[in-house]
Parts: C-alpha cells; sequence; structure tokens
C-alpha cells in the first residue's frame, strides 16, 4: 500500500495570520521545534511565512551578525544570525522598525500544497527540488489547511517502512 500525505501529515497545524506583526511570529517561531507557519485568513491558506522570510528582512551581504533579541515588543531572548555589512550595524533598529509590521508584507503567497491523497514520490519530488528549497508542505482538502508534512516527517515515515520490510 502506498504512503500518502494523509499518513505522513500532521493534522495539529499552528497557524498566524496575515495581520499578525513580525516581532509576535518571531517571538512564536523560537518557541517551536520547526521553521515556519503557514499563513491562514477566514480559514484560507494566503501565504506561509518561514526562518528565511523573517531573517531576510536585514540586508544580505558577506558579514554575519549574531544578535540577541530581547527587547520589547518581544517576550524572550531570541538569536537569530543576520546578514550585515559593517556600515549597517543598525540591525537593532532595523529589527525595532520592522517588529510591528504584519507578517503578510515578508509572507510567501505562491505556496506549495498536496492533497491528502497525494502519494509519497510526489511528496519527495517537491521536497527534493533544491530550486524550490521546500522544508514545509501544507496539506489542502477542498481548499481547507488539513495538516502539515515537515521533511522529518517523510524521512520517519521511510525509516519506519524500511524496518518494518526487514
Amino acid at each position: 500500500m502506498a504512503i500518502t500525505a494523509r499518513d505522513l501529515m500532521t493534522t495539529d497545524v499552528e497557524t498566524v495570520s496575515p495581520d499578525d506583526e513580525i516581532g509576535e511570529v518571531l517571538t512564536r517561531l523560537a518557541r517551536v521545534q520547526f521553521n515556519g507557519f503557514p499563513v491562514v485568513e477566514d480559514g484560507e491558506l494566503v501565504g506561509i511565512v518561514t526562518q528565511h522570510d523573517l531573517v531576510h528582512i536585514f540586508q544580505p551581504s558577506d558579514r554575519t551578525l549574531w544578535i540577541p533579541i530581547g527587547f520589547p515588543p518581544f517576550l524572550e531572548s531570541l538569536e537569530y544570525g543576520i546578514d550585515l555589512s559593517w556600515n549597517e550595524l543598525d540591525a537593532g533598529l532595523d529589527l525595532a522598525k520592522n517588529a510591528g509590521k504584519p507578517i503578510h508584507e515578508i509572507m510567501t503567497e505562491e505556496v506549495v500544497t498536496v492533497s491528502p491523497n497525494d502519494e509519497l514520490d510526489r511528496i519527495l519530488d517537491l521536497l527534493a527540488d533544491a530550486e524550490a528549497d521546500i522544508n514545509r508542505l501544507p496539506v489542502l482538502e477542498n481548499g481547507t489547511l488539513v495538516g502539515i508534512i515537515a521533511r522529518q516527517d517523510v524521512i520517519r515515515a521511510i525509516r519506519d517502512q524500511r524496518r518494518s520490510s526487514k
């Protein structure tokens, strides 16, 4: 029997709203074991936001500055590697300037999704696409978010299948 998205997905999906502030989402992201959230409005998937989106609020360059984030509006201290050039050391000001903006300003709107009946081969193709660089696949059924599949879910399922076939 083929493994499907329904077999792999986590149904308890943590989401954010397009109007949630960037600072709130960063704080929530620091508390979870994954690297992004589906963005849902009125029950409909409208985007996805990842660590990559959040870190790229800052201008990328060839230098990395590790900054602790713990001033208001953040509720706890986080650490993120931010790419900066030496003349852009006002990262704290950049962060403060962006913290209150809504997440819809930085989210990815064109989200790659799967349906519950999609088979493992399709899911592997999507997750293995180096150009797309996808780590999490929202699962939609009749336009409604019903689950999410992370790369780890797929690896775990393949491991378990291999073990049970020995």
